[in-house]
């Protein structure tokens, strides 16, 4: 199913259904052509979310919406809210889009689900844990606004990528950090903090220099170093994070996680 084309007349009603809508806002010019492609392929492969493009120059409310510039803006959203915010995007950035919004329309379904009280007392007697959990087989973008529940408070142990789209080691690491996450799917999640866009992240975790690789399991920050490390280190650095046994910290408020014995990146 080829992208469809909205109008300041049919964004809103495309925006707040319950189907999560992902958007392209360009006029053309800027639109990276491995963007184009990945977006028009998912398009034909994802019916269970809408592709839609608007030109913000011939519709001025939603430029006003979404605060677009010259600059082309893919938005994610599902139930009227902003899932995903990406400017100049790539290709690699559609499919951690498609997550993103996979994981937010599972647990939203899961928050408005009411079993009976016999089938909660069946489910947690036999569903085993791991399979409930969502595959995140693709990066994660994650913004201030998210980072607490997708990160800290992830059941997954995390590796998260702190970046930019003007950094060259950053986009050197990307396609590994691609590879990786399909590698791992179901055991690890990877996110990306783009430094640029959310500066309150880069302020709270002192990121002096990207891209810098930080590990999160159990609430606790476990590694924290700056660099482009190579595929071999990273591999090994997600295995030793799923093997690695943290004990439960204690709630900690707002404050942020606590750094704990950190594995070989080497």
């Amino acid at each position: 199913m080829e992208p469809i084309n909205l109008t300041d007349e049919t964004l809103d009603e495309t925006l707040n259904t319950d189907k999560p809508v992902l958007l392209i806002v360009t006029d053309g010019a800027g639109l990276r052509g491995d963007f184009n492609t990945a977006f028009r392929k998912a398009a034909g492969e994802n019916n269970d979310i809408v592709f839609a493009k608007i030109n913000p120059a011939k519709n001025p409310k939603a430029a006003q919406f979404f605060e677009v510039g010259s600059k082309p803006v893919m938005v994610a959203m599902h139930c009227g809210e902003s899932v995903v915010r990406r400017s100049r995007p790539w290709g690699s950035d559609v499919p951690s889009a498609i997550e993103a919004l996979k994981a937010r329309a599972y647990e939203m379904s899961r928050a408005d689900a009411k079993p009976s009280e016999d089938a909660q007392a069946s489910e947690s007697t036999n569903a085993n844990p791991e399979e409930q959990l969502v595959m995140f087989n693709a990066p994660v973008n994650v913004t201030d606004a998210t980072f607490e529940a997708e990160v800290i408070n992830s059941e997954l142990p995390v590796l998260v990528d702190f970046w930019a789209e003007w950094c060259g080691p950053c986009r050197m690491v990307a396609p590994i950090l691609d590879k990786l996450a399909e590698e791992f799917a179901g055991q690890v999640k990877i996110a990306k903090v783009d430094v640029d866009a959310n500066p309150a992240l880069s302020q709270s975790f002192r990121i002096m220099s990207i891209p810098n690789m930080m590990a999160l399991k159990n609430k606790t920050i476990v590694f924290n170093q700056p660099g482009a490390l190579p595929e071999p280190a990273l591999r090994d650095l997600i295995q030793q994070l799923i093997a690695l046994e943290v004990p439960d910290q204690p709630a900690q408020g707002e404050e942020a996680p606590d750094v704990v014995e950190e594995p070989s990146g080497d």
